[in-house]
């Protein structure tokens, strides 16, 4: 299929790619705030939210969408996307009590996504149900995923976001996923693993499924 697109597709030259590759170890020991501030750096985020945009298509849904960064540059990039969350953080499109249950009707979504959240979201079964259940025909789950010691040792460096450092894990939370658990959780509901992109060194992972049915 391959539909993902490379860590190369973010930067406007050659140039700029083997920058921040070059630099990627640095990057990973400062903190994000102070990379954003440096022109030609990319942040852990640009990239995870730069190849989600890439691998989208049509109309986009964000599950756990934060401060809805991703939707709100895939309607400046002229498309039709919209952010959900169970939290009311700035910019959320719509605020919802529980993901499992949406507000929108049956196959009305191209594209569903989950940047790095289904680990912290504990009824995540029922959750990607629903996304199923507003996926078109077509359509395509993209999720980024990191591994749990890798997880485990960035929440506790990343002294810079509360919502990492501070984090309280609630029951049914967890830090990641090894790939054939979240491949597993993929399977029973109702999806299949068609790629996966390590970006970061292989620290992280995007991954594209589509519904079984």
């Amino acid at each position: 299929m391959m539909l993902l697109k490379n860590e190369r597709h973010l930067y406007a030259s050659a140039g700029q790619w083997l920058l921040n590759t070059a630099l990627f170890p640095l990057k990973m020991i400062v903190p994000q705030p102070l990379v954003a501030h440096v022109p030609g750096l990319t942040t852990n985020e640009d990239i995870r939210v730069g190849l989600v945009s890439l691998a989208a298509k049509g109309r986009l849904l964000d599950v756990g969408c934060g401060t809805n960064r991703l939707a709100r540059e895939y309607r400046a990039a002229g498309g039709d996307a919209v952010g959900v969350d169970v939290y009311s953080w700035p910019g959320v499109d719509i605020l919802v009590e529980d993901a499992a249950r949406l507000p929108f009707e049956d196959r009305s979504f191209d594209t569903v996504s989950f940047v790095a959240c289904i680990n912290h979201i504990p009824n995540r079964h029922e959750v990607l149900r629903e996304a199923l259940r507003v996926m078109r025909d077509d359509g395509r789950l993209l999720l980024t995923n990191l591994r749990p010691t890798v997880s485990r040792v960035w929440h506790a460096w990343a002294f810079w976001d509360k919502d990492q450092h501070e984090r309280v894990m609630k029951e049914g939370e967890t830090w990641g996923f090894e790939p054939d658990e979240l491949d597993a959780i993929l399977q029973r509901s109702g999806w299949q693993t068609c790629e996966r992109l390590p970006f970061s060194f292989g620290f992280n992972e995007l991954w594209l499924c589509t519904p079984k049915r």
